[in-house]
């Protein structure tokens, strides 16, 4: 038994599962239903320990799994979508590592491997490695180590990926049997095999649950009203006067038919009303014959797009309010702005009534910083006029004598070396 209370995962700050509670028998076969991204994996991964969940809790045959995780893995099979291979490894040696993983006693080891393998008809590639084998037959590898001790609870992320529809009816079958003595837990977005195999359905979109009911009672439950078309053999008239005898009809419409002496009826029952067993009867008392007789109702596509449409319309009209609201927080500072922009404006002539008071003292201020200047200018120019007319005279003065000497002994070398040629 699995019983999940009030579940949350967030990363930062998305929301991946949302406050979800459920709960769960042993031996039946629930199936999770959900968009790419509704949070289906996440909250496989929260059930079996593998992430650990942000708020809330999950007690699998009364263990919780953070806080015992030991027993309640104990309890436990897991097939994730990818499943946990060894490429290096046979597929015996993988299913014996398991098998010491798990703590499977010695006595039992060898036969519930041998078990696992007939179960998911593995036993004539044991010898192989693994990287050697199809994806299909890894898919295979994975749920048997998934089944291997018979664990109280199996869960299944996408178990039929990759495997051919031969395989995939082979998995189905097994997982309808281990659905007798299991909590078996599947989760996929392929409704025809969660149709086939499920006894009960739990739709989740944006990290909430939407549904939780039977197929059939989902199906039921959202296509209201029942609508059956007949196929009747007789005069449009017989048939429009036996339908007027009919208890719990809502409305109805009558045609010929493409086939010769019939009649084409569309029956709409009253809400709740099953109306069946009252035409066939009132059709055979009148001794015309019911060729066809079909209830339209909504698939279980219908109702899943329905349900999950219905999700998001809610949460965009979650988001139109925070944004309303965000609308309404920006135009109170832009009021606020405005205010205080009011009253800058209102100090203005306070300010502008200062000025004439610090402008009036500002020639003396000039007067006292020109004069300065003009005390300090004419003297610090002159000198350092004079200091640089000196340095530059002194220096050409000095240097230029050695340049000169060094100048005639150069040329007078030269001439020597011409005269000994």
């Amino acid at each position: 038994m699995i019983e999940i209370s009030h579940l949350t995962k967030k990363y930062g700050d998305q929301t991946a599962v949302d406050d979800l509670t459920l709960q769960m028998e042993s031996g039946k076969i629930y199936g999770f239903l959900g968009p790419n991204g509704a949070g289906k994996s996440t909250t496989m991964n929260m059930i079996t320990g593998y992430i650990a969940s942000t708020d809330g809790s999950v007690k699998i045959n009364g263990y919780d799994i953070l806080k015992q995780p030991e027993q309640a893995r104990k309890c436990v099979g897991y097939l994730p979508e990818q499943p946990p291979l060894y490429m290096d490894m046979t597929t015996a040696e993988y299913l014996r590592f398991t098998a010491n993983l798990k703590k499977i006693p010695k006595d039992k080891k060898r036969q519930y491997i041998e078990e696992a393998m007939e179960l998911t008809k593995i036993t004539d590639i044991k010898n192989r490695l693994i990287r050697n084998l199809s994806k299909g037959y890894r898919q295979r590898v994975g749920f048997a180590q998934a089944v291997l001790g018979y664990p109280d609870v199996i869960i299944l992320d996408e178990p039929t990926v990759g495997l051919d529809p031969q395989q995939m009816i082979e998995i189905r079958s097994l997982i309808r049997s281990l659905g007798r003595q299991h909590t078996v837990i599947l989760s996929s977005h392929i409704l025809s095999e969660v149709r086939e195999v499920c006894e009960h359905i739990f739709i989740i979109s944006k990290g909430r649950l939407t549904a939780s009911d039977t197929t059939e009672n989902l199906i039921a439950r959202m296509s209201g009203e029942q609508e059956l078309h007949l196929l009747v053999k007789g005069k449009q008239d017989a048939v429009v006067k036996i339908l007027s005898q009919a208890h719990g009809i809502a409305s109805q419409s009558v045609r010929a038919a493409s086939e010769s002496g019939c009649q084409r009826a569309v029956l709409r029952a009253k809400q709740g009303t099953d109306i069946r067993a009252d035409i066939f009867y009132l059709f055979a008392q009148a001794g015309i014959p019911i060729l066809e007789m079909t209830t339209a109702g909504k698939s279980l596509e219908q109702v899943f797009l329905e349900l999950t449409d219905q999700s998001a319309a809610e949460t965009g009209n979650a988001v139109t309010e925070a944004e309303s609201g965000m609308t309404a927080e920006t135009e109170n500072s832009m009021a606020e702005t405005e205010n205080s922009m009011a009253e800058t404006k209102n100090s203005i002539p306070e300010i502008e009534s200062s000025v004439p008071e610090t402008e009036s003292g500002t020639p003396e201020v000039e007067n006292s910083r020109t004069a300065e200047a003009e005390s300090r200018m004419p003297g610090a120019e002159s000198s350092r006029t004079a200091e640089t007319e000196n340095s530059r005279t002194a220096e050409t003065e000095s240097g230029t004598p050695g340049r000169k000497q060094q100048d005639s002994g150069n040329r007078t070398d030269t001439i020597l070396q011409e005269a000994d040629r």
